[in-house]
């Protein structure tokens, strides 16, 4: 993890590899941002110039390195872009700073130390400009650097391994003895550092983690953040009637787990309870994936990553409110003891469930572990999954769908995805479309209308939430793994979508703004 260290030194003065600095797409031309001061002077006052003259605009994700003048103690300035000027000179958007930072750390993967001298005149910005600077540092690093046992012994190998992360951030502008900019940098740590984990654990190979080697991380981040965990193994699925999550993970050679993680505060007066679909691999079971949609499915776990980072960010931050995390964890494999299309699950809740299509699988561990929240009578419950391929059809890539059994729950959500910097849209759940799941032979069947997938599925997992809890689904299945070039602080593979939402929720509820 890089390290994050607020420093009262001017940007003249400080000695790193690098500087980054600001700069904003101006009408005509970049425009300097807060923080560039002393590194402007230093071009004797033509740095906007000098980066217009290398073709920089301050438009947002664009970055130019230029060599430091003279009388600074870096050797190189990296000047980021933060997108349009805003109307107050010191206005900027907490997510345009988030994305300006995590652009520039990327570029500095290999670095030792960087002073990042971004406008942080207030905690708020202190604040964005750290969450994105950690989270741009992200890298998975973990198969890759191996010694190359076919290489002569005494060859020295042209390859050292992989670039690492920069390993220093000094955040310039901030007030190291003021209590609220201390505090901002010490949650910044925590939550990045439990986003990452959720990213790692969401890049390992299948082959690595799996329903028992994931309860076994949860076991240990229990132990180290007094969080108590309990594990459900086969045994005690079978003897609870958990036919959801028995049914998916009964073709697989690792079999399935349900696993409980409990935050308690003593002075809490709120309860919240978060569940994840934590598909450690997902072939389609007997509904076999077609060619080309097999090789990201170590990433159907992300919603269970990012609950598990969620409650242990609330332990680590000792938040004033009980969150209990709920993982559903099992493989999705084709075997002669996989469940077969038209089989009948009887799920935890005493429902029947008629299994039309195995690919449709998360909801059935979902509807699990939903009904099983909904018995400890939280305040609300929120899912997170990577449920459906029609939500990514509906919004895109980078932006999750949020569900609810309550409009205003719902609107909270949104209005909190919002003000962490995740991208996110409400959806709704209308009613006509329950029709399609009815079945001849069972309560339900776990497919309905093609069009409308996402709320079709948003639909069935409503019928497991329990009588006058506010419950909210959020389909990642966009953004949770990015495929394509990274940007801003958004890294390839893995993101940890979603946990930022869940811990903004976890602090208002602690606060008694549960929405």
């Amino acid at each position: 993890m890089t390290a994050l260290t607020l420093s009262t030194a001017g940007a003249a003065t400080l000695r790193a590899d690098a500087l980054v600095v600001g700069v904003a797409k101006g009408v005509k031309g970049p425009v300097l941002a807060p923080g560039s001061e002393a590194v402007d002077k230093a071009f004797d006052g033509k740095l906007a110039a000098v980066l217009a003259t290398l073709g920089a605009t301050g438009a947002e994700g664009e970055l130019t390195k230029l060599p430091a003048a003279s009388g600074l103690k870096v050797p190189v300035v990296v000047a980021v872009g933060l997108g349009p000027v805003p109307d107050k000179e010191d206005a900027y958007d907490a997510e345009a700073l988030r994305r300006a930072a995590g652009t520039a750390a990327r570029a500095l993967s290999g670095s030792k130390k960087a002073g990042f001298a971004l406008p942080a005149g207030s905690v708020e910005d202190a604040a964005a400009v750290a969450e994105g600077a950690l989270l741009g540092s992200y890298a998975f690093t973990a198969y890759q650097g191996g010694e190359n046992k076919l290489a002569p012994k005494d060859a020295k190998s042209k390859d050292s391994g992989p670039k690492q992360p920069l390993a220093e951030v000094t955040l310039l502008g901030g007030k190291p003895r003021d209590k609220g900019y201390k505090a901002a940098v010490e949650r910044a740590l925590a939550l990045v550092e439990e986003i990452n984990r959720a990213r790692d654990l969401i890049n390992t190979p299948p082959n690595d983690l799996y329903p028992e080697s994931f309860a076994a991380v949860a076991t240990a981040a229990g132990k180290e953040h007094g969080i108590k965990v309990q594990v459900l193994d086969e045994k005690a699925l079978v003897k609870g009637g958990y036919g959801g999550i028995l049914g998916v993970g009964q073709g697989s050679a690792n079999g399935p787990r349900l696993v409980k993680l409990a935050y308690t505060h003593p002075k809490a007066e709120k309860a919240l309870a978060f569940v994840g679909k934590g598909i450690t691999y997902d072939s389609g079971g007997i509904s076999l994936k077609p060619a080309g949609h097999n090789e990201t499915m170590k990433c159907d776990m992300s919603g269970a990553a990012a609950v598990f980072a969620a409650v242990v960010t609330a332990a680590r931050l000792g938040l004033k409110v009980n969150v209990t995390g709920w993982l559903a964890l099992a493989e999705n494999m084709p075997s002669g003891n996989a469940t077969r299309p038209g089989d009948v699950l009887r799920m935890y809740s005493g429902k029947t469930v008629e299994v039309l299509n195995t690919d449709a699988e998360g909801r059935l561990v979902l509807g699990d572990a939903l009904t099983r929240a909904s018995e400890e009578k939280p305040d609300a419950i929120v899912d997170v999954a990577t449920l459906t391929g029609a939500m990514v059809l509906a919004l895109g890539n980078r932006t999750f769908g949020i569900m609810a059994n309550d409009d205003a729950f719902r609107t909270s959500i949104h209005e909190i995805a919002d003000e962490v910097g995740e991208a996110s849209w409400p959806m709704p759940l209308p009613a006509d479309l329950r029709k399609g799941m009815d079945s001849p032979t069972a309560d339900i069947a776990n497919m309905g209308e093609r069009m409308g997938g996402g709320l079709v599925a948003g639909l069935f997992l409503k019928e497991f939430v329990g009588e006058g809890i506010a419950w909210a689904h959020l389909d990642i299945a966009g953004p949770a793994f990015h495929e394509g070039a990274p940007y801003g602080y958004t890294p390839k593979g893995g993101t940890g979508s979603a946990v930022r939402t869940l811990v903004r929720l976890a602090e208002r509820t602690a606060d008694g703004d549960l929405g």
